[in-house]
């Protein structure tokens, strides 16, 4: 099976979800609301960026090492691709319909502490905040990662699987790349902001369609 093709579209997937999008925002829009440069704003964001990238990257490293620590067999793949599956329905069924009662999105608990964090808004601090959002959101946004990690440990090399571990999350924090460099101006920011709010249900939608469907390839192919 070629798996790069996989890697690629569940990592653009992965990274369309809202979780880290909104803490984004939001932080870009708290620091220039302390009268912060644009400079010191692309500084912080790109520091924030990084921080979600190591923190997956640890992610998957560790869930590599237990899935072979344990000798799980051959069927990591496909506990993976049901595990996205049901995370897909989820999102779907949540963007049908509002009042449904599971939710997919950072816990409420970690506001505050992420709240203080920002309140630092220097680039050490970003990159701290980035890790712990990352680490906050993997239970809302980590289903295609899941999916890829059991595919790896299936069917890929160390080296191979640690390759396209990399790879998957340089494609997962590029579109927050994106929104950072459109995002650093205000009034950018405000049109950013206000599209993203017209339009979260419908990318709930569709991120979660497009998740059962990859999550079904797997499971079937």
């Amino acid at each position: 099976m070629n798996i790069l093709p996989l890697v690629l579209v569940a990592a653009l997937v992965d990274s369309f979800q809202p979780c880290a999008f909104s803490v984004l925002l939001l932080t870009i829009g708290f620091l220039f609301s302390l009268g912060k440069e644009r400079g010191k704003v692309a500084a912080i964001g790109l520091a924030y960026i990084a921080g979600i990238f190591i923190a997956y990257v640890a992610i998957g490293l560790g869930i590599l090492g237990a899935l072979g620590a344990f000798g799980m067999p051959n069927f990591a793949a496909k506990i993976g691709a049901t595990i996205l599956i049901l995370v897909g329905a989820i999102e779907v069924l949540g963007a049908l319909f509002p009042a449904f009662p599971i939710k997919l999105r950072i816990p409420a608990g970690t506001h505050g502490r992420i709240a203080v964090l920002m309140e630092k808004a220097s680039v050490p601090m970003g990159l701290v905040l980035g890790a712990a959002v990352g680490l906050f959101e993997f239970p809302c946004a980590g289903g295609p990662y899941l999916m890829i990690l059991g595919l790896l440990h299936d069917s890929a090399t160390h080296w191979e699987g640690l390759g396209f571990l990399l790879l998957y999350n340089l494609v997962f924090v590029l579109p927050l790349v994106v929104v950072l460099a459109i995002a650093s101006s205000p009034a950018l920011l405000m049109k950013v902001q206000s599209w993203r709010s017209g339009n979260i249900r419908r990318f709930k939608l569709w991120t979660g369609v497009a998740m059962v469907l990859l999550g079904a390839i797997i499971f079937f192919v």
